[in-house]
């Protein structure tokens, strides 16, 4: 482990090269139950994921989508602009936090947009420090699982697109196939069970 004094100089090397051209300017329910079962998970793989989550190349990477992504700040109020400074001064503890599983996000900023058709929309807007932490984790996670999804899974997912759903589905109805089948995953994340879904992707 490395001294604070030192994990401070070195993200100063990571972070502030990213300030110098700098232009641009983004449910809580999701997140409690990571801690609570976080014995289920093999230490030995968390520790090393989370190992590739801290590193240099990785955080620079995320805090330049962070920042290009740009958007509204959260609850703490704080700014995607603001977002480079703050991780200078208190990367040290961040690092130590996440590294140990005791990281907390901060509540989501809920804000209601009116639908074209009359209804509402609600979104949750994290921190910008929330979202940081949430990308250099995707980006970590997204390659141990990526190659597993089905080649014809195209939603979120690196180049993929509705265009080719939209293209392969065209496809088979050329190919003769009559048949269509929708099943809406309505509200998924609100009603799965959390502890045995982080069971499973434990394993």
């Amino acid at each position: 482990m490395m001294g604070g004094e030192r994990q401070k100089n070195q993200l100063e090397l990571a972070f502030t090269a990213e300030r110098k051209g700098e232009t641009r300017k983004q449910t809580g329910k999701g997140t409690e139950p990571f801690a609570a079962k976080r014995d289920t998970e093999s230490p030995t793989s968390t520790g090393s994921l989370m190992e590739e989550v801290v590193e240099r190349e990785n955080l620079k990477k995320a805090l330049r989508r962070v920042k290009s992504n740009k958007g509204g700040a959260g609850v703490d109020g704080m700014t995607v602009d603001q977002l480079p400074a703050y991780l200078t001064e208190h990367w040290p503890n961040l690092r130590t936090q996440l590294l140990a599983g005791t990281y907390k996000p901060q509540p989501v900023k809920r804000v209601v947009i009116p639908k074209p058709d009359g209804g509402e929309r609600k979104l949750g807007i994290p921190t910008v420090l929330d979202r940081f932490v949430q990308q250099a984790l995707m980006q970590v996670l997204q390659k141990q699982f990526e190659p597993t999804f089905s080649e014809h899974s195209h939603g979120f997912r690196p180049n993929h697109s509705a265009h080719q759903a939209v293209s392969e589905a065209q496809q088979y109805i050329a190919e003769g196939y009559e048949w269509v089948v929708d099943i809406d995953l309505e509200k998924f994340f609100d009603r799965v069970n959390h502890d045995r879904l982080m069971t499973s992707l434990a394993r």
